[in-house]
């Protein structure tokens, strides 16, 4: 449990697309020992799913269930008289996968309710149907959850690709596959390049990828040579002799592109195209991956150390996607 002010009311938020196991993990959590400590406990839930919240379940949890059916009725004004009526101490909500995150946030604000933690269901089984079509949806949830539970894996989820593909929106989130049987086996973590020598080139589009995988696994790329195609970003605010070498990131739609990189180090580098490292310049990037604490990721990551930097030219898709 966490430490809130006087007449703060936590609240575990559940996000997921209708049959994701919302419903079923909160039964499940609502019966742990840990949980289940006597606290007067509201229970809102914004949609119907085959799992039902029983009378017997209810009453050993000390829980209160209500449910809501349009968005439009998840307001600030319905939360504050849900409060006056149940008195809860805890507010668990299960959200409706179709209805928008940020709306639910603002409706909380003017309550006393304060977010917690944010645990996202996903059915492994229907998760590349739902990226396909319903990408925004899911990113928005994928963005502020915390803990992402794929449920329904077997020995063919690419578990691997799957994971890579929520860090690509939150490198801080983390992620659990349940299994549906004993035949899981290893996680793939096969990639589009070598990373068994002592040097990685990077095909242009495989940035993304090794951007989010440099991330989580230091123990592969530590000391490492990369060669890549990357954008220079220069700021201010960056320290003397380094800048940002990246790639445009399109995780969501093409409202939602974002730059992502490594700082980069360039004190020692050398160049036989160009005289200065320009804002926006392509170059081709030859560096060696540390992994340091830095202010500007706020926790240890990947540091480059350039040792060649190109003038290169222009991708013809500069974009990266996940």
């Amino acid at each position: 449990m966490g430490i809130f002010e006087k007449n703060e009311i936590p609240v575990y938020l559940f996000l997921g697309f209708l049959e994701s196991g919302k419903t079923s993990f909160i039964l499940d959590t609502l019966e742990e020992d840990y949980f289940n400590n006597g606290e007067k406990t509201l229970i809102i839930a914004c949609e119907e799913g085959e799992e039902e919240y029983t009378d017997q379940v209810l009453a050993n949890a000390n829980a209160s269930l209500v449910y809501v059916e349009e968005e439009e009725d998840f307001t600030t004004d319905f939360l504050k008289e849900m409060i006056r009526l149940h008195q809860p101490q805890r507010v668990l909500i299960e959200h409706n996968g179709m209805w928008s995150v940020e709306k639910l946030c603002l409706s909380m604000e003017g309550t006393p309710m304060m977010i917690y933690q944010t645990i996202v269901m996903v059915n492994a089984e229907t998760f590349d149907l739902y990226m396909n079509n319903m990408r925004s949806l899911a990113v928005e949830m994928f963005k502020i959850g915390e803990m992402i539970i794929f449920n329904r894996c077997n020995k063919d989820t690419p578990r691997a690709t799957y994971r890579r593909s929520i860090k690509a929106v939150n490198r801080r989130a983390q992620v659990l596959f349940e299994s549906v049987d004993e035949e899981m086996g290893e996680e793939d973590e096969a990639l589009p390049y070598d990373v068994e020598g002592d040097e990685i080139v990077l095909e242009d589009e495989d940035f993304g990828i090794w951007f989010v995988d440099a991330g989580e696994r230091p123990d592969v790329y530590r000391g490492k040579t990369i060669t890549m195609k990357t954008v220079v970003f220069k700021s201010v605010r960056l320290p003397k002799g380094t800048f940002v070498p990246g790639r445009h990131a399109m995780t969501c739609c093409a409202d939602d592109i974002q730059f992502i990189g490594y700082l980069c180090h360039v004190n020692h580098a050398k160049s036989s195209t160009l005289k200065a490292i320009k804002n926006k310049m392509w170059i081709m990037l030859t560096a060696e991956i540390r992994y340091e604490y830095n202010e500007q990721y706020g926790e240890e990551g990947p540091v480059l150390y350039a040792k060649r930097i190109e003038e290169a030219t222009k991708p013809e898709d500069p974009l990266i996607y996940f």
